[in-house]
C-alpha cells in the first residue's frame, strides 16, 4: 500500500506483484530472521486495567500530544508479563488496511489446525509474502482461501474479537477496527496457552520479526526484539488523507507486551509514521514503569 491517490480497491487488488511470480513457478522464500522469545508471564488471567492514577497521568501525557497532531489516533497495550493492560480513544474504529493480514494469518492457521493439516509449500510462500512484504495479492489469494469475508468475521467471533468487522465483499484493507481488538488477535497468535501451536506459533512470529527493512517502522520504535505488521494506505474514504497503523510484539525490560497503534487522516505517510511510533513509544514507556 504504498502509491498516494489511487483508490482501495487498485490497492488491494493490483495485478502486479510477487504472488503472480510465485503462480508462475518463481523460487519460493522461506521465512528468516530470529523468533522473538516468549518472556514468562508473571501474572496469570487475562490483565487487569492500568491503576487509576497510572491511566489518567497517560490520558493526559497521550491528550497533549495528539491535540497538537493532525488527523485521528488510538492505542491499547497489553503488558502480558504483569498482566496489565491500558486503551487510550478506543472506541471508535478505524481502517486496518493491512494490519488485516494478521488476522487473515491467524485464520488461515486456525482453519489448518482444525483440518488436522499443516500449510502447504505454497500456502506457507503465500503467507510469508503478504507478512514479509506486505503483497496484496498473496493477501487475497488467502483470503479466500479462509473463506473471505464470511470466514474472518466467524473466526474473529469464535475468539473473542468483538469489535472488528470485515470490508464488505472482497476489500479486506478496508476491516473496521479498534487497537484493543487487534491485541485480542495478537494475543489469540501469541498464547502459549492460547488456540494456536507452538509450530504455528513460531511460524507466524518469525514472519513477523523479519519483515522488509524499509516495512520494520512503527511499535517497533518502542521495544526491543519486535515482531510487527504494519498497514499504510491514502485512503479515499477520508479524500487521500492517510490511514497508518502498526501492530506487533515487543520485549521491553524483560516485559512481553502486545501494541496496537491505529491512525488515520495524516497529510503524509511520515506524519502518520511520527504519531503511531511517538504514541507508541509514550504508551509502552508508561505501561511498563507502572509494572516496575
Amino acid at each position: 500500500m504504498r502509491a498516494r491517490g489511487i483508490s482501495l480497491l487498485g490497492v488491494l487488488l493490483v495485478a502486479v506483484s510477487g504472488c503472480a511470480e510465485v503462480r508462475a513457478g518463481a523460487p519460493r522464500t522461506a521465512a528468516q530472521g530470529v523468533v522473538a522469545q516468549h518472556v514468562p508471564r508473571e501474572a496469570a488471567g487475562t490483565g487487569g486495567e492500568l491503576s487509576g492514577e497510572a491511566r489518567a497521568r497517560l490520558d493526559r501525557t497521550l491528550g497533549r500530544y495528539v491535540k497538537g497532531r493532525p488527523g485521528r489516533v488510538a492505542v491499547a497495550v497489553y503488558d502480558r508479563t504483569a498482566g496489565v493492560r491500558y486503551a487510550f480513544r478506543d472506541r471508535e474504529p478505524f481502517m486496518l488496511a493491512s494490519v488485516a493480514k494478521v488476522d487473515i494469518l491467524l485464520a488461515l492457521l486456525l482453519r489448518r489446525q482444525r483440518e488436522h493439516r499443516k500449510l502447504d509449500a505454497y500456502e506457507r510462500t503465500l503467507a510469508a509474502r503478504m507478512i514479509r512484504y506486505s503483497d496484496n495479492d498473496c493477501a487475497h489469494e488467502l483470503y479466500l482461501t479462509i473463506g473471505g469475508r464470511r470466514g474472518l468475521a466467524g473466526m474473529l467471533r469464535a475468539q473473542g474479537v468483538r469489535h472488528t468487522t470485515p470490508g464488505s465483499g472482497l476489500y479486506w484493507g478496508a476491516t473496521m477496527s479498534r487497537p484493543s481488538d487487534q491485541v485480542r488477535v495478537l494475543e489469540r497468535l501469541t498464547d502459549p496457552a492460547g488456540p494456536v501451536s507452538a509450530a504455528n506459533r513460531r511460524y507466524a512470529l518469525g514472519l513477523m520479526s523479519s519483515v522488509e527493512p524499509s516495512q520494520a517502522w512503527g511499535v517497533s520504535a518502542a521495544g526491543e526484539r519486535a515482531a510487527l505488521k504494519n498497514g499504510w494506505l491514502p485512503a479515499d474514504a477520508h479524500d487521500g488523507l492517510w490511514t497508518v497503523n502498526s501492530v506487533g510484539r515487543l520485549v521491553v525490560h524483560g516485559h512481553e507486551l502486545l501494541v496496537a497503534v491505529l491512525s488515520e487522516r495524516s497529510p503524509t505517510m511520515a506524519t502518520g509514521v511520527a504519531t503511531v511510533e511517538h504514541v507508541a513509544k509514550l504508551a509502552v514507556r508508561a505501561v511498563t514503569a507502572s509494572a516496575l
